[in-house]
């Protein structure tokens, strides 16, 4: 197999070839790589896609589900729903395919034991397959339902709202980004201006980078004054999802919409794929949560249980998935996940190493 020097030279041609390429927010991905294993799981996700079957064959085989994919423990953010409630779930639905359910649930484990070692989780490490399977259970087993937070779940909306959502630094930031208005393309200027809740207003756009994964792909914020405060819409170049690259090349339909439709979910009524493009609102309350700008103790056991249910919500929005993953899951061993997190984790380990050793032999 090709070494992860090769296998990002090869998706990142099969990727430009059908978008722009970003060079300098490609430069950053690729320095963030670098920097350690977590950070070079968040970006990696083609890298999972060719080495996860192969890693845990054993579990290639599990019954199938439209999964996120890309799933790790800062997939996660709010978003308000059609009724302005609060809702907290998985926030990026990128590479969305089809794949064994345990795809996803290795994913999330493997993710939280890398983070755990950057110091920017805490957990208790041998517990953290079994806190993320118990919370997948509970929903699978019982009555699944979104996280609103609203009268339940006060204890997630507490940290929800911390010092990161004050929306003074959250505009001044958004404000400062550098303008777009020559390199944005005139579609994606209409198709954004249709997504503010009047016409007429205007627009002023800027470049955004955000993420890891999807860094090198171009992406838009269209700001707008209205009733004397800034609002925004944020528009992401998509693909198909990396798995395709590595495993499915026949298949080239994005599944965003999809899994949208499909999940257990209060959705963001502004969030969708159009035309190639990820659009959503962007706002203090509608974002992905960063890890490091939680407050200390930031992924109790609790949290850690919801990302779990919140993967439950997710693929028992394909039809008659319950039954088949409860079945799967009885005949499994009681240490699977954490087995099969703990050899892909340490996989990835050893391809960052040598990701960082030809960075600095350059």
């Amino acid at each position: 197999m090709m070494d992860i020097v090769e296998a990002t030279e090869a998706y990142e041609t099969w990727a430009f070839a059908q978008i722009p390429k970003l060079r300098a927010d490609l430069a950053r991905k690729h320095a963030a790589m670098a920097a350690g294993p977590f950070p070079f799981l968040r970006a990696t996700y083609y890298r999972w896609a060719q080495l996860w079957p192969k890693l845990c064959e054993d579990l290639a085989d599990a019954p199938r589900v439209l999964a996120v994919g890309d799933i790790h423990v800062e997939n996660f953010g709010t978003w308000r729903d059609i009724e302005g409630r609060l809702v907290w779930g998985v926030n990026d639905f990128d590479e969305a395919h089809m794949a064994p359910y345990t795809l996803d649930l290795v994913r999330l484990t493997a993710s939280a034991l890398l983070a755990l070692e950057a110091h920017q989780v805490d957990a208790a490490r041998d517990r953290i397959a079994e806190t993320i399977l118990a919370g997948y259970l509970k929903h699978l087993e019982s009555d699944a339902r979104p996280f609103v937070l609203e009268e339940p779940n006060r204890w997630l909306r507490k940290l929800a709202f911390g010092e990161f959502r004050d929306p003074e630094p959250f505009w001044a930031r958004l404000n400062n980004l550098p303008g777009a208005e020559d390199t944005i393309p005139h579609k994606l200027c209409k198709l954004l201006e249709k997504r503010f809740p009047q016409t007429g207003l205007a627009l002023r756009f800027v470049h955004r980078t955000a993420g890891l994964g999807s860094l090198g792909r171009p992406r838009y914020v269209a700001l707008a004054d209205w009733h004397g405060s800034t609002i925004a819409r944020e528009a992401k170049a998509l693909l198909p999802s990396a798995w395709v690259w590595a495993r499915d090349k026949g298949r080239k339909r994005i599944r965003y919409n999809d899994l949208l439709a499909r999940a257990i979910r209060c959705p963001d009524p502004y969030a969708g794929a159009i035309d190639g493009w990820m659009i959503r609102r962007l706002a203090p309350e509608s974002i992905g949560i960063d890890l490091t700008a939680l407050p200390k103790k930031k992924l109790e056991e609790r949290l850690l249980m919801a990302m779990g249910a919140e993967l439950a919500n997710i693929h028992l929005g394909t039809e008659s998935a319950g039954d088949a993953i409860r079945k799967d899951l009885n005949g499994r061993r009681r240490s699977w996940l954490e087995r099969a997190a703990d050899i892909t984790a340490d996989r990835l380990r050893g391809d960052q190493a040598v990701w960082r050793a030809a960075q600095h032999a350059d």
